[in-house]
């Protein structure tokens, strides 16, 4: 099942609907929002029979599934990532980082539309980060991961926007991210986890698709190095609390090891890279010294993930940042 929530005059949580394979039309789910569906414990049990005629669906017209969401926390599955972050800073890795994810917890209201520009002070060296994540159910404070893995309804892609020239001064501080990650945007649909194919009951498995300014950028596997899985990394967040249904869990930039080594551009026949920084990482580290810039005026950042006929698994993520 696919869903979306398309804006309703007065209602920042706009309105529920079920959106067809095909991704032409749509049904409304009466009046009730993502977040009220995920509460009665109605997704994807029970929509179908709230849903009402169909009618034409414009993804361009979608909010994000979730607009306000309860929490965000995103985690840093792929540790290749943050391995080649260390590597070109000369650090050694901590070995409890393979055994222990790093988590943050980001900006969950809002979460802006597919297409909603990205904004920022141009100094502040603005990324886009490729990504899937999850929606959850209720999550029990001291869930295990195979019960933390119950509680997924939903799958999406999101762009979690990355602020890297203020990261190093609030790490410095010993404390997580506040000003150097803004709001991100999501993909226009949700989808249920039967309905994917490559989803493993844990982690989905699939290209994620990231082209800039018209080029390939990044074509990472998401099913491959990732080395906490969707029910680890909620059974570590709710290691101490409760989750409330409606909980955005992310998997952190897509990152693919080729040949145990860091990663090759696309036009080099490689996986290429989920987030301008692990360019930049590799750059330093073969060459001593990056040479892609960070995001400016005018570029545009496409994110996508395809079914096995080409089509737009969740629709596509497109912005173009704003001048």
């Amino acid at each position: 099942m696919k869903l979306a929530t398309l804006p309703h005059e007065g209602c920042p949580d706009g309105r529920l609907v079920i959106v067809s394979d095909d991704m032409t039309t749509c049904r409304r789910v009466g009046d009730m929002t993502l977040q009220q569906a995920l509460d009665a414990a109605a997704v994807p049990q029970g929509l179908e029979a709230l849903a009402g005629a169909p009618e034409p669906f414009d993804p361009a017209r979608a909010l994000a599934p979730l607009p306000r969401a309860f929490q965000f926390l995103d985690g840093s599955a792929y540790v290749n990532h943050v391995e080649l972050v260390r590597m070109a800073r000369g650090a050694e890795m901590p070995e409890r980082f393979w055994i222990d994810p790093l988590m943050y917890q980001g900006v969950s209201d809002p979460i802006l539309p597919a297409t909603a520009p990205i904004t920022g002070d141009f100094d502040w060296g603005i990324d886009f980060e490729a990504e899937v994540a999850v929606i959850t159910g209720a999550v029990p404070r001291g869930a295990t991961a195979d019960e933390a893995a119950q509680a997924i309804r939903l799958v999406m892609l999101l762009n979690d926007v990355s602020l890297r020239h203020l990261i190093p001064d609030e790490l410095s501080k010993g404390f997580g991210f506040v000003q150097s990650k803004p709001p991100n945007a999501a993909a226009p649909l949700a989808v249920t986890p039967d309905a994917l194919p490559g989803w493993d009951g844990r982690k989905l498995s699939g290209v994620l698709r990231v082209d800039l300014n018209g080029r390939p950028f990044g074509r990472a596997d998401a099913g491959i190095d990732m080395t906490f899985d969707f029910g680890q990394l909620i059974a570590h967040a709710a290691k101490t609390r409760p989750l409330p249904a409606g909980t955005i869990v992310g998997s952190g930039t897509i990152s693919n090891k080729l040949d145990g080594g860091p990663g090759k551009p696309v036009d080099q026949g490689g996986a290429g890279y989920s987030c301008i920084a692990e360019q930049r990482m590799v750059e330093t580290i073969q060459g001593g010294a990056p040479s892609t810039a960070f995001l400016r005026p005018g570029d545009r950042v496409r994110i996508w993930m395809e079914d096995p006929a080409g089509n737009a698994l969740f629709g596509e993520i497109d912005q173009e940042v704003a001048p």
